[in-house]
């Protein structure tokens, strides 16, 4: 398992890997540190880039030269599986302080060795942080890969929305859907559209839920499913609209009858085929 840290020593920029102390090498050690040691400094100059641990024992040159051979030995965590490295994250997030810095900080260190940006794998860490409803860790990670300008995707987009209501911060939230996402209602997917309605309801921010509702109408955009009517219906009503709650209900009633009359369908497939089966 690997932890990785970056350090400013001497003007110089030295990195810092920590492993597991399980060698014969880190034996006497019970958390073997690696300095890498750049070209032309201490003892081992003549290396591109020596790996030291704090036993001042030299483990292995991290970017050895290519052999007779033509062939190069792998750097130090490139036999690391995804899952293990995943699970070394979640790990390290959970246990870490409550703090922003400490958070991207680790982030930052465990892309570090990455070629390309791990947006897969950064994803498995987050559907692993919601399974622990650490919705304040989603948010955290969610925010830092944004600023990393990747994942800008409706996906991410509501799965930021989603832990910032689950985290308490649904005025954070509407800031963020009027930053990001309210400008391109015309091709916002319904299902990202019915989430936001549904963080207006529970909140009772029932003027913001209506305004959003109408900008969807005005594209001539017709809900996908019951729910989002009636809780437009129940937000016209609580506002005293009522004649707005009526015109809703009676414009996308064939919304209810047809999620209604696709559900005893299937329902009456289920059935028959469990007779078939008996």
């Amino acid at each position: 398992m690997l932890r990785f840290a970056l350090q400013k020593i001497s003007g110089h920029s030295t990195q810092r890997i920590f492993l597991p102390a399980t060698s014969t090498l880190m034996r006497g050690c019970s958390f073997a540190t690696y300095e890498v040691i750049p070209k032309g400094q201490g003892r081992e100059a003549h290396c591109d880039h020596v790996v030291k641990d704090q036993c001042n024992n030299q483990v292995a040159n991290l970017y050895p030269k290519p052999n007779v051979g033509g062939q190069q030995k792998l750097q130090i965590g490139q036999n690391v599986s995804r899952k293990d490295k995943i699970k070394f994250l979640v790990t390290t997030l959970l246990d870490l302080k409550d703090s922003k810095e400490a958070v991207y900080s680790a982030l930052d260190a465990w892309v570090a060795w990455e070629q390309n940006f791990p947006i897969g794998p950064l994803k498995n860490v987050i559907l692993a942080l919601e399974k622990e409803h650490q919705w304040h860790r989603v948010v955290q990670v969610v925010k830092w890969m944004l600023s990393k300008g990747q994942g800008n995707t409706m996906g991410t987009y509501g799965q930021l929305l989603r832990a910032l209501d689950m985290d308490n911060r649904a005025d954070e939230a509407h800031q963020f859907w009027v930053k990001k996402v309210s400008a391109d209602l015309h091709s916002v997917p319904w299902q990202l559209c019915g989430l936001m309605i549904s963080v207006y309801y529970r909140n009772s921010m029932l003027e913001n839920l209506v305004k959003l509702f109408k900008g969807l109408e005005a594209f001539g955009r017709k809900p996908t499913d019951k729910s989002i009517v009636q809780r437009v219906a129940d937000a016209y009503e609580m506002l005293g609209l009522l004649e707005e709650k009526e015109r809703v209900l009676e414009k996308y009633k064939d919304v209810c009858t047809k999620i209604e009359k696709g559900h005893k369908k299937s329902k009456q497939t289920s059935l028959k085929k469990k007779k078939d089966s008996g």
